[in-house]
């Protein structure tokens, strides 16, 4: 008995071992190269520069204004982003769950917006906000109004950009959040109901705390999402105006390709991908993610 046992556990892991070797490669493989290349002053334009320095590039980080400015900048789109995104989509979620006339139809058409390549995106919301191209200028031309350079003034473009990204993924929350609502267990409302709770005091009390893992799962995966808004940065504003929607990824992929520090690129790298890891680690040890329905 023990030897078929035994037997069973060579035959898994020799079935398992091709895809484990596969994930090994293509995760820790790079990964490892990435930490080992911030260790050195690799420059593009000088092959040989690829040599031990230890943490210099790290202490470049610390004195360096620009980098801490593009820190801010993702602090404030993945802020402004994932609060909008699980607000719009729970308001939305609501909604969808209840009876409504070709409910399913319009739940198709909120996918729409996810599964579009995100290039077409930014291209689609790059000429929203180009005055002279927007439709929006047949709403406001018979007011007189006169449309603000959105990707051109600095107290607006990095909001621009949420704006693009909370209408792409925000149908992602609301299917989630949907998909919680369906499949909450009804007696704690229908006792509220009995003991004559209102609506919004079933929202409250019972609805949002059941709802609380999906909502942090929700909030996770679109908080590490939001540190991946490069195609629209890339496309509407290219970084600019100045380096007012320059989050630390695009500056990174700057300083890689536009200057050749790829030593000095990966190092940035490595600290988002350890400042990601972190900010997952505390979504994840929030309270509530474990529902008490009893």
């Amino acid at each position: 008995m023990l030897a078929c046992g035994a037997s069973r556990r060579r035959v898994a892991v020799a079935f398992l071992a091709p895809a484990l070797v596969v994930l090994v490669v293509v995760t820790l493989g790079p990964l490892l190269y990435l930490v080992a290349t911030s260790l050195t002053p690799l420059d593009l334009t000088r092959p040989h520069s690829f040599r031990f320095v230890g943490l210099e590039n790290y202490h470049n980080l610390v004195t360096d204004d620009r980098f801490w400015n593009s820190v801010m900048v993702q602090f404030k789109l993945s802020t402004a982003t994932v609060i909008a995104q699980l607000a719009l989509g729970l308001g939305l979620a609501v909604l969808l769950n209840r009876p409504l006339p070709f409910r399913e139809l319009i739940r198709t058409g909120f996918i729409v917006p996810m599964v579009l390549p995100p290039i077409v995106v930014a291209i689609i919301w790059k000429i929203l906000f180009t005055p002279l191209l927007t439709p929006m200028s047949l709403l406001t031309s018979p007011l007189r109004l006169t449309q603000p350079s959105w990707l051109t003034d600095p107290r607006l473009a990095l909001w621009t950009i949420a704006a693009a990204d909370v209408w792409e993924w925000t149908p992602f929350t609301t299917l989630l959040l949907v998909a919680a609502l369906q499949m909450m267990p009804q007696e704690p409302l229908e006792a509220a109901r009995v003991d004559g709770a209102s609506a919004w005091q079933r929202f409250v009390w019972i609805v949002l705390p059941l709802l609380r893992p999906a909502l942090i799962v929700a909030g996770l995966f679109r908080l590490i999402d939001s540190f991946k808004a490069f195609p629209l940065i890339f496309v509407m504003t290219g970084g600019g105006p100045g380096v007012s929607t320059e989050p630390t990824n695009y500056y990174a992929y700057t300083q890689a390709f536009t200057h050749t520090f790829i030593g000095y690129s990966s190092a940035m790298i490595v600290v988002m991908l350890v400042i990601t890891m972190a900010l997952s680690a505390a979504v994840m040890r929030l309270p509530g993610l474990k529902p008490d329905v009893e």
